[in-house]
């Protein structure tokens, strides 16, 4: 990883033109995507093991909802600390320290055999991603070359299909072998570790301090964004991530529960069923990135959130084949959104990349969680259903859209 990659300057880029130049270094971008791909993949055993963990433990709703909300609300609450922080002292081997707390929580939870435990456990591997998520965006934007619609989608596709394989594996694994059998997926966390130490090796000498980073125009001229405009768009941006977060969460949390309920099929058909809708996410967040390089992100955003409420309002309504369908036309749809919203909001507010990333992806794993929590409880109380004829009504909130800065004002302000 020290020697120079194709596409990539010798030595650091002394500019944004420079490594613009020089073209993304793809295999730093490999690096940090196989790091996302395994970290997500670990995560995601979480709520594919429900069904397992509700059957031994004897769990409701409300509590499969908790494990969700604790795991996630302690991947969020960090994340734009961690941000913050590395925005003023970019620290590049915290990415290989994160990981080691996700291969703690996977050993505890492999051995956990309390409620409390399992609490514990996921709280672990919600800590790794807190850390890991706001540097690794940055060193996406690092190695981008210009293009970091592009550079974040090959970054979050790697953990979407990680979050796609943890069902399936869990499926082949987990179900048939016990909970145990999660400890072999600590293997995933050491290979992690040494991926992300040698990306750290690439990156602590293409540290960009804040002094070296261009700096927000102190007066704003015609072409320029006021600070009521960022907020207005930070504000917009954070209420469509909430949209389409609670939205996912009500698919990945209780999706199994739903095939189970509505069409009785087996455990592991609807884990094959969610591997085939998370597949999707990912295809749709590789293609959303270089879009919106191409045409804009303000046009990618709309159409994600928007554009997918006729099949989320169809999806209570159809048989087995057809919800197979609409879930991989929504999921294509509704991903496409991250890596745009992502470096939207980087471009908003330029100087502060990792409190921003953090920030984000910090907010979509809290209301990931806190949905998932209100979920269950609605779910014990007016039945699965009813959970998806309510959230089939959250893409209208990509209605509000129409108040994101232009995006010609939005790069002249960059």
């Amino acid at each position: 990883m020290n020697k120079p990659l194709r596409g990539e300057a010798l030595g650091a880029p002394s500019s944004t033109a420079t490594a613009a130049q020089a073209g993304p270094a793809y295999l730093v971008l490999a690096g940090i995507s196989v790091s996302h791909f395994l970290n997500d993949l670990m995560q995601s055993l979480i709520p594919a093991i429900y069904p397992v963990l509700k059957s031994v433990y004897h769990l409701d709703f409300a509590q499969i909802g908790l494990i969700t909300l604790v795991n996630q609300v302690t991947a969020s609450l960090l994340q734009p600390v961690v941000g913050t922080a590395t925005d003023r002292r970019p620290l590049p081997y915290s990415l290989a320290f994160g990981m080691a707390f996700t291969l703690c929580g996977i050993v505890a939870l492999s051995q956990a055999q309390a409620y409390g435990l399992i609490l514990v456990a996921v709280a672990l591997v919600g800590v790794g991603s807190s850390i890991f998520h706001p540097e690794s965006s940055r060193v996406a934007r690092l190695a981008s070359g210009g293009r970091p619609g592009f550079a974040q989608a090959v970054f979050q596709v790697g953990g979407n299909f990680g979050s796609a394989t943890g069902p399936l594996l869990a499926a082949l694994i987990v179900v048939p072998y016990g909970q145990g059998s999660i400890g072999l997926f600590s293997l995933a966390a050491i290979t992690a570790i040494i991926v992300l130490w040698n990306v750290g090796r690439w990156y602590k000498p293409r540290i960009v301090t804040a002094a070296a980073r261009p700096a927000r125009r102190a007066a704003q001229g015609d072409d320029g964004l006021s600070r009521r405009q960022v907020a207005i768009g930070i504000g917009v941006l954070v209420l469509l991530v909430l949209s389409k977060q609670v939205y996912l969460a009500s698919l990945s949390s209780y999706y199994t529960f739903y095939l189970i309920h509505k069409f009785g099929v087996t455990t592991q058909s609807a884990q094959l069923l969610l591997f085939l809708f998370l597949g999707s996410v990912a295809a749709g967040t590789l293609i959303g990135g270089p879009i919106g390089d191409r045409i804009g992100r303000k046009y990618v955003i709309w159409f994600s959130i928007l554009g997918v409420l006729p099949f989320t309002l169809a999806l209570p309504h159809a048989d087995l084949m057809w919800t197979a369908i609409l879930t991989v036309v929504i999921g294509l749809i509704i991903a496409s959104a991250m890596p745009a919203i992502i470096v939207f909001g980087q471009e908003l507010v330029p100087r502060k990349v990792g409190m921003i990333s953090g920030f984000f992806f910090g907010f979509a794993f809290g209301m990931g969680g806190l949905g998932a929590a209100a979920l269950g409880q609605l779910a014990d109380i007016k039945g699965i259903e009813f959970v998806y004829g309510v959230c089939a009504l959250l893409p209208a909130l990509g209605l509000f859209a129409v108040f994101l800065p232009d995006p010609h004002r939005l790069r002249a302000a960059v």
